[in-house]
């Protein structure tokens, strides 16, 4: 197949089965997605963690990544933090009239990549062709460059082992605050993309399924963990504050973020806390298992720049505090607006 998508390609016709043919099944080669049955049956366990996602990126190409990576490690990553075993993946596939097939069939070969590199199947999907008003306004950015209309829905579904809880509520006072890796790199990639911004800052996106793996096989009592998105860092903190009914205290000068972000943050006045990334947690235990918990986490891919950023100090609920590299003390709450939009 060549060319861009059609709304023939929506009609459930022949153009529609080559779509599915040539591209996604192709590319999504799976003994169950195979079968092209109304739904998938799947073996099943005692408790199931489910979950669904929508991405809308734009544009849907960036440095890093793209919308096929994205949609598998977001699915996967929520699955994660509740620290169960990612299984199973469907995903529906809206595509605007007028979307490059080569760009479609390069998402989706992402997509299959990433899936097979996260360890999850996928076993399900849909498509739909819609007409081009999307298409057409994303087409003309400052480059010139064609965005492409293509947007992803996903369900994930993973198994949560015997004896794992893990959660937002559990929080406990005296419990280290530790982050995975820096702040903003895929906020700041996408933003400088869509600014024609010229950078080599690429996105962090990423499935982070051999940190959580490792984790949850250490024995470690691991309270909480969640992925840092839309938000940023500050607003996961001041949910997790607020759901747990604990006092969290960070510490500005040991927020990670690297150069270059801080660069492109100092020039567009921008704040990396509450910078959203697609490959990076935040984890909580026991402040004594601090030390054992960032050497796993280092050990492992996309976890080298784990450090510990602050602790739960108290039982005053909903309370973030992070102390200033200047000795002061800042309250911090949720981010405020709408932030930048289709991120993911």
């Amino acid at each position: 197949m060549s060319g861009r998508v059609a709304m023939v390609h929506g009609s459930g016709g022949k153009a529609t089965g080559e779509l599915i043919d040539q591209i996604f099944a192709s590319e999504f080669q799976d003994q169950t997605l195979d079968e092209m049955e109304d739904s998938a049956l799947v073996a099943g366990c005692g408790r199931l963690a489910l979950t669904t996602d929508s991405f809308v990126v734009t544009p849907v190409k960036f440095r890093g990544g793209d919308i096929g990576r994205l949609a598998v490690c977001g699915t996967v990553n929520d699955l994660l933090m509740r620290g169960a075993v990612p299984k199973y993946l469907t995903c529906g596939w809206i595509l605007e009239e007028g979307t490059e097939i080569d760009l479609v069939r390069e998402m989706a070969h992402s997509m299959a990549e990433t899936a097979r590199e996260a360890g999850i199947r996928i076993v399900a999907g849909d498509t739909k062709v819609i007409d081009g008003s999307i298409a057409e306004k994303s087409a003309g950015d400052a480059a010139g460059r064609y965005a492409g209309g293509i947007l992803i829905n996903t369900a994930g579904v993973g198994f949560v082992p015997e004896g794992v809880s893990i959660s937002a509520r559990n929080a406990q006072t005296g419990d280290a605050i530790l982050v995975s890796g820096t702040m903003g790199d895929h906020h700041a990639a996408i933003l400088s993309e869509r600014m024609s911004i010229r950078t080599d800052i690429e996105s962090d996106n990423a499935p982070l399924t051999e940190i959580v793996s490792a984790l949850v096989q250490s024995g470690l009592h691991i309270h909480t963990l969640r992925d840092i998105t839309r938000g940023g860092l500050a607003t996961v903190l001041k949910e997790l504050a607020e759901t747990s009914g604990r006092t969290f205290e960070i510490e500005q000068e040991k927020i990670p973020v690297t150069a270059k972000v801080q660069d492109f943050c100092s020039l567009l006045g921008l704040d990396p806390l509450y910078m959203g990334n697609e490959g990076k947690l935040v984890c909580i235990l026991p402040a004594e298992e601090a030390e054992e918990a960032l050497r796993l986490i280092r050990s492992c891919r996309y976890g080298a720049g784990a450090v510990k950023v602050g602790e739960v100090t108290g039982d005053e609920p909903g309370i973030l505090v992070m102390k200033t590299e200047i000795g002061g003390k800042r309250l911090l709450d949720v981010l405020q607006g709408e932030g930048l939009p289709r991120i993911c």
